[in-house]
Parts: structure tokens; C-alpha cells; sequence
């Protein structure tokens, strides 16, 4: 039995009525502890999907309930329970019946870690906690807040030492719970003065120009060009001394040229200069 499998059931998934989903859900009864033992039988033995359908459906208030205390993250009550809603539908999956608990104890695992990955992928545009440990203190921190305001020194200290972390680190991400996501474009409300400090009037990459990256990529272009036809107008020493001494990741010496040709540096210095000359007056054609 996949996730895939019990996706038809339709009281899994809240619509636009959420009340009367929870309605709905609430009018199935709940399982004695005989009756959801055999339907786990049956699902862990035989792959019943009608004993999994049956297990998720009596179980899904549970998930409103788990659902509702998440309510401080601005995100839709319906998208929490749904996310809740596939972590249900993950632990009937793995459920093992011989273990001795209840579904319950063992599903809430599973339905509060789809419930924090989806908080965390939308609850700001850039994630707030990427590490094990930075998730766990970001849930912790929002409940360990009993106030408005930032933490003095002696409730960092406090919530440090209670989630057995630095106090570094709690300040760290009490900052980025504080922090808010700022339009791009500004908001259509804003005045001419508010929507010109929008960040879309500031971050623009003028390097990223259409036109001016043609422009540049001709400009270059036709440099190279003019710079291979005037190096073609000189002789083969004249053209090997500027290539080793201008135009090589390793550029060679006066003398190391002067040794290479059996003449003076001063020699190669002339023929350099001579050699400069000549493209300048190509190039300027």
C-alpha cells in the first residue's frame, strides 16, 4: 500500500467548507482498542487497503487537533491539517501492530514532522532553520516567547540552557523569527516615495541588460578582430615578442627573449616598442 493509494479517500483532503470537514470527520466514530488492533492486523499482514481507509478516517480529528496549535504561523488552517492529514496516511503505512501501542502515540511523530516541513518551506520566502538543531529550536523558541519584544540576557540565558543550546544561537534565531519577507515591487498602496525604496528599484543588475551585454559582446568582438588582423601586419619576430610579452598567462622577460633570439634586451625592447607602434596606427584605422 502506497500514500498514492489512499489519496480518493475525499474527507482526507479539507476544501474551501472547513467547518464542515470537521463536521464531517467528526461524525465517524472513533475505534475501540479491539477493533483498531484488527484492522492493523489486517493492513500489516494482508495489505487490506479498506482496513487502512477505515484506520485513517477514524483517526483525522486527531489531526485538526494537532492541527490547531499551529495557528501563529499565518499559514491556512487547511493546508495544516492536509500536510497533518499525509503524515496520518505515512504512519498507518509503517504501523506495526505487534509493537503495543495505540495508533495515536505513534502517528503523532509522523503528523507533526509534515506539519513543521511545510511551516518551515512557507512560513517565510528564505528558510529560517535548514539544520535538525535549528528546527527544533525554531519551534521551540516561538513557544518558549512569552512575550512581545526581544529576550533580555537572563531569558537567553534561560531558554539556553532549558533547549541545551548556546545563547548565541537562541539570539541568532530569535532574529530571524523577527524578521519579515518585504515585497519586491512594494505594495500598491504606498506613496511614489515608498514605491521608489522597493527593492525592485535598488536590486536591479544592469550587467543582466540584454542590450548592454550585445553591445559589450560586440564591442569585444570586433576588438579581437582588429587586434588579429593588426597582429597579422607584423613580422614573425615582432608578432612572437608581444604574444610572449603581453598576450601569454606566462609572460616572458626582456632577456629571456633576448637569450631566445641571440640578441641584446635593449634589441627586443626597440623591436617591442616598434611592434606597438605599428598596432596602434593598425588600430586607429
Amino acid at each position: 500500500m502506497t500514500t498514492m493509494e489512499m489519496q480518493p479517500i475525499t474527507a482526507i483532503v479539507p476544501g474551501s467548507d472547513l467547518n464542515g470537514y470537521i463536521h464531517s470527520i467528526g461524525s465517524t466514530p472513533m475505534l475501540s482498542k479491539e477493533e483498531e488492533q484488527q484492522l492493523a492486523e489486517e493492513l500489516y499482514y494482508e495489505g487490506n487497503v479498506e482496513a487502512a481507509r477505515r484506520l485513517v478516517l477514524a483517526h483525522l480529528r486527531f489531526v485538526v487537533h494537532i492541527a490547531r496549535g499551529y495557528n501563529g504561523y499565518g499559514l491556512s488552517q487547511a493546508d495544516l491539517i492536509q500536510e497533518g492529514n499525509v503524515g496520518l496516511m505515512k504512519a498507518v503505512k509503517r504501523f506495526n501492530p505487534e509493537i503495543g501501542v495505540r495508533l495515536v502515540s505513534f502517528a503523532v511523530h509522523w503528523i507533526k514532522a509534515e506539519i513543521h516541513e511545510f511551516i518551515l518551506k512557507n512560513w517565510r520566502i528564505v528558510k529560517v532553520a535548514t539544520t535538525k538543531a535549528q528546527r527544533k529550536l525554531f519551534f521551540n523558541l516561538r513557544s518558549a516567547k512569552k512575550r512581545l519584544g526581544w529576550f533580555n540576557n537572563a531569558e537567553v540565558e534561560a531558554v539556553a540552557k532549558d533547549l541545551g543550546v548556546e545563547p548565541k544561537v537562541v539570539r541568532q534565531m530569535e532574529g530571524r523569527l523577527s524578521a519579515y519577507d518585504a515585497s519586491f515591487d512594494g505594495s500598491p498602496d504606498d506613496d511614489e516615495e515608498r514605491v521608489s525604496q522597493a527593492p525592485a528599484y535598488y536590486l536591479e543588475d544592469t550587467e543582466a541588460d540584454p542590450l548592454l551585454l550585445l553591445e559589450a559582446s560586440d564591442w569585444a568582438e570586433n576588438n579581437n578582430q582588429n587586434l588579429a588582423s593588426a597582429m597579422a601586419q607584423l613580422d614573425d619576430r615582432s608578432r612572437d615578442i608581444l604574444a610572449k610579452r603581453w598576450l601569454s598567462e606566462k609572460k616572458q622577460t626582456l632577456h629571456e627573449l633576448a637569450k631566445q633570439y641571440k640578441v641584446s634586451a635593449e634589441r627586443i625592447r626597440q623591436l617591442e616598442n616598434n611592434a606597438m607602434k605599428k598596432l596602434r596606427t593598425a588600430l586607429e584605422v
